[in-house]
């Protein structure tokens, strides 16, 4: 696939080799991304161990021995992507991918995620050792520094779009800067809607997306939304998803009109009620401490006693008053010990005696709003099944994190401490998803052009096939070198029907290598 759309041919004309290396800076890179999809679990920049059980002359020719896949090479070559820019080289690939290859863009998911680093990091106080720093971590680990990593996929989870941020950057600023980028390399021939998370949905976001059609989740803690939700909408079934159900209404927001839709996922409903209830049980436990501070003050007079009960009650809307009543205490004057003479004049305060239980109308309240949601989008013709359809594709993006992050990619702990290599890694990370992608979409797309199948883990034929179970079954390939009269033969073992079918829905030039 990399050398099919000539990647390694851009890559060489950007990054001609000028040391004595006997690798290219494509061969290279190519090495990275070979030994990213061979989910060995090995991070990239280690590279040399993976290629130690490979045919390394099959895949990068001849004169290319194992020790020339060494970490020296790797790093001038990841020195090199940081000097030139790992967005910008990214960005002319996938340009470069786009001219020979008719890959649908339709939607653009945008969304970014956070990469923790371990270890201290080189440089100076300046912009880019800011990159790597403390922020909001997405997976936990606020011990961690880290990076923010952003990213575009189009509907079948391709990268079209990756860059790297500082650890504390703000999603809201930089998705729509990567989306005004994408915007500004594109050519589109059919109408494109960018799409995203809530944290994209701002006054100024909005504006500056201009003409170009986007849907995103509008926030809760927008008054509008709260206004919407806790309205009795009448709440039609989706036909198309039975799961649902939503009322569609247009709003002025950010001075622009939009389709706003109104959506009960009642999935997510059963779960958040069972959710609620957890929350529920546990902050009624919380208040009873709290309870009984406010039953151990004492109040000069029973209005003060009253008015501490009704203040308390506030910061709990979820719980009500069973019983509540007053307790008249009497005690001596302040510093007197003993007991009082019979004559004495004792001081009055008063306390609160109270009992709590859950507040029914609030709890039903919460409760009927659970699973409720708002998608919004400045294209007024968008149907509702149509916006939910393409916004539930967000997981596409979702889904190339994971990839990214899985423990057999290897990528979720980075241990590099020079930060061009840092960047340039993430680059060729995105690089990797960006191959398996492609792959695993042209096969698909060739399986249901020849109506065909192949088999899954199961053993059942599907149409689907991932391209993790396709590197799976190709693991136990190896080749065995002989000799004949003299010269080295080589054969390509353990080849069976399943991986010459997968080859042959790729083309001739896949096959072409085991031979």
């Amino acid at each position: 696939m990399f050398r099919e759309l000539e990647v390694d041919k851009l890559i060489d004309e950007k990054f001609p080799k000028s040391r004595d290396h006997k690798v290219s800076h494509a061969n290279c890179i190519l090495a990275m991304v070979l030994n990213g999809l061979g989910f060995v679990g090995q991070p990239l920049y280690l590279c040399p161990e993976y290629f130690k059980n490979v045919s390394v002359g099959r895949l990068f020719g001849n004169g290319i021995q194992k020790e020339d896949l060494n970490q020296y090479v790797i790093g001038d070559t990841l020195d090199k992507i940081a000097e030139y820019g790992p967005t910008e080289l990214f960005t002319e690939i996938v340009l470069h991918i786009l001219k020979r290859l008719p890959i649908p863009i339709l939607c653009c998911h945008a969304d970014t995620t956070t990469i923790s680093f371990h270890g201290n990091h080189d440089g100076d106080e300046d912009e880019d050792s800011k990159l790597i720093t403390f922020g909001r971590p997405k997976n936990g680990r606020w011990d961690l520094k880290q990076l923010v990593l952003n990213m575009i996929v189009n509907q079948h989870g391709i990268p079209l779009f990756m860059s790297t941020h500082a650890g504390n950057a703000s999603d809201k600023k930089i998705i729509v800067e990567a989306i005004e980028s994408l915007k500004s390399s594109l050519t589109p021939e059919k109408k494109v809607y960018y799409i995203a998370d809530s944290a994209f949905y701002s006054d100024d976001n909005i504006k500056k997306m201009d003409k170009s059609y986007w849907i995103s989740r509008v926030p809760n803690t927008l008054n509008e939304v709260k206004e919407l939700t806790a309205s009795n909408r009448d709440m039609k079934p989706l036909k198309e998803d039975e799961r649902y159900s939503f009322s569609q209404t247009f709003v002025e927001y950010a001075g622009i009109m939009q389709n706003w839709v109104l959506l009960l996922s009642h999935n997510l409903k059963g779960k958040k009620e069972v959710t609620l209830s957890k929350s529920f049980d546990k902050k009624v436990k919380e208040a009873e401490k709290d309870l009984n501070k406010l039953k151990s003050k004492h109040f000069f007079c029973e209005a003060d006693a009253l008015e501490g009960a009704k203040n308390w009650i506030k910061d709990f809307p979820f719980l009500k008053f069973e019983k509540l009543d007053l307790k008249t205490i009497k005690k001596r004057e302040s510093g007197k010990r003993g007991r009082p003479a019979k004559d004495e004049k004792l001081l009055t305060y008063y306390s609160v005696d109270a009992e709590i239980k859950l507040n029914e109308a609030h709890i039903d309240q919460k409760m009927e709003k659970a699973g409720l949601f708002v998608l919004g989008s400045n294209d007024l013709s968008l149907l509702p099944q149509e916006m939910l359809a393409k916004y539930k594709e967000q997981d596409r993006v979702e889904k190339g994190f994971r990839f990214l992050k899985s423990d057999t990619f290897s990528v979720s702990k980075v241990y590099l401490k020079n930060k061009g290599r840092i960047q340039a890694l993430m680059m060729v990370m995105v690089l990797c998803l960006m191959i398996y992608s492609i792959a695993e979409w042209k096969l698909r797309e060739q399986i249901k052009e020849d109506n065909e199948s192949v088999s899954d883990q199961k053993g059942k034929p599907t149409k689907r096939p991932t391209m993790r179970w396709i590197f799976f079954k190709f693991q136990g390939i190896t080749e065995l070198f002989t000799q004949e009269e003299g010269e080295i033969v080589a054969e390509v073992l353990n080849m069976e029907e399943f991986h010459w079918k997968v080859l042959g829905l790729l083309g001739e030039e896949y096959e072409n290598i085991y031979l």
